[in-house]
């Protein structure tokens, strides 16, 4: 990483260092938060979880190479601390100052629905010309967001920063971090309706996004999203729009969804007409390609790059990536789940032969009306002509009856059910919120 000293450290939070005056200058060499992955120049987070207190780890990590913890109370140890408050507030305005140490095009990526895929897909198109440092995991709120700026190697040429919120504020706070040049927003949908109220809230929360980006920033939404087509400007600047539209400047014709051999299209931009395949099996992520290509332009990738980036695509974790066992096709996107992701994931179901199978359980943070949204969804499963719904979790019981499908209370009675349920050759869909612990239906299906 940068040089970044225990004395800048301190400031940057406001903390307190105790620690020898030649100490002062000390630079670390990771910032990290669990005692495991401490090495000699760490940082270490004395984090207070519901698990474990990092504060009990601080002489471990001292014995392994860290040279400072950053800490709430004082440790044993006659090494370097400093004190702070808290901690988790502490690493947000460490993180905040060593983003300053940056001056390299960071991309702000948000959005209800599709905000890791575009970011993935981002990564893979801005690689192409930068060194492009990405959000890895689920580090996306307000913990994780000072922890990926925290990791960016100090020949970072480009970063690409997935931010994650639930309620209002949380988007100024990471905003303030990550200080954005391009800010990218996929779709306004129905999540965190309890904490937002609305879609309208959603939309207000998510823009806060623009509250402390750069000077001269770019600003680009998906124009086919009825909430972010009202963002006509953005302190005089005009948005980027992308999307399937006539009205976007970035946009697609010719789409054509091959399954697993892909989904290939012409993206249309500025008088271009780029011919690319998608390694995925959405015709969602034609949108997320559009939004990629509109930053990699932005940032002067040239066409060949950009079609390059985009067909380096590469799906990660249980985000609609496709299983074959030899008897079911399984599309294991359990990773997470609301009404609009759903119904785009049941729009790829549609998309494969053979008989379609939504395994679709509980959508959480809904609000008032999660019954509705639940049968809502359903009937959206009837309406598309899926094959068989099972539905599994308390709230999912409004799912089955929209969709006439079957339900079970949790996970264990549905796996009891699966076998005499699904037939050979048949494609599976398996979604829930995360909560659900769908993977451990994956991973059953994979021994049917």
């Amino acid at each position: 990483m940068k040089p970044f000293t225990l004395k800048e450290i301190a400031a940057a939070c406001g903390g307190t260092l105790v620690c020898g005056d030649a100490e002062e200058q000390l630079t670390i060499t990771s910032v990290e938060r669990d005692s495991r992955q401490i090495k000699p120049g760490s940082l270490f987070l004395a984090i207070k979880g519901e698990r474990a207190d990092g504060h009990e780890y601080i002489e471990k990590c001292y014995d392994s190479g860290a040279v400072c913890a950053v800490c709430e109370r004082a440790p044993k140890a006659k090494k370097p601390y400093i004190l702070v408050p808290s901690t988790l507030d502490a690493v947000k305005e460490i993180g905040r100052a060593y983003r300053e140490k940056f001056d390299i095009p960071v991309v702000g990526v948000s959005g209800s629905v599709g905000k890791t895929s575009t970011k993935e897909m981002l990564y893979a198109v801005l690689s192409q010309k930068y060194k492009t440092h990405k959000t890895q995991g689920n580090l996306n709120n307000e913990l994780g967001v000072p922890l990926t700026l925290l990791s960016m190697p100090e020949d970072a040429e480009a970063a690409v920063i997935e931010m994650g919120i639930s309620g209002f504020g949380e988007m100024t706070r990471l905003s303030r971090m990550v200080k954005p040049t391009v800010c990218v927003l996929t779709v306004i949908g129905c999540c965190h309706l309890e904490n937002l109220g609305d879609r309208d809230g959603v939309l207000r929360a998510k823009t806060e996004m623009f509250s402390h980006a750069q000077s001269g920033a770019a600003f680009v939404l998906n124009g086919d999203d009825d909430k972010l087509s009202t963002v006509t400007s953005v302190g005089g600047t005009k948005p980027i729009f992308f999307g399937l539209g006539e009205g976007n400047r970035y946009r697609a014709e010719n789409i054509q969804n091959n399954g697993e051999g892909g989904v290939s299209c012409t993206l249309c931009f500025d008088g271009e007409r780029l011919d690319v395949t998608i390694p995925a099996i959405g015709s969602y992520m034609v949108t997320n390609a559009l939004a990629a290509v509109a930053v990699g332009r932005l940032l002067g990738l040239d066409n060949d790059e950009l079609r390059r980036g985009v067909e380096a695509y590469k799906t990660v974790g249980s985000r609609a990536n496709v299983i074959n066992t030899g008897r079911l096709r399984i599309i294991d996107d359990c990773y997470n789940a609301n009404p609009t992701s759903v119904r785009a994931s049941l729009d790829t179901l549609m998309n494969f032969d053979g008989r379609r199978v939504a395994v679709l359980g509980d959508m959480k943070e809904l609000g008032a009306n999660e019954l509705a949204l639940h049968y809502d969804t359903g009937a959206y499963a009837k309406e598309l002509g899926v094959d068989a719904v099972i539905a599994v979790g308390p709230l999912a019981k409004e799912l089955a009856s929209g969709a006439n499908g079957a339900w079970f209370e949790d996970i264990e009675q549905a796996k009891a059910a699966l076998p005499e349920l699904l037939q050979d050759g048949d494609t599976v869909l398996v979604k829930a919120s995360h909560s659900m612990q769908f993977e451990k239906i994956t991973e059953f299906l994979r021994t049917l």
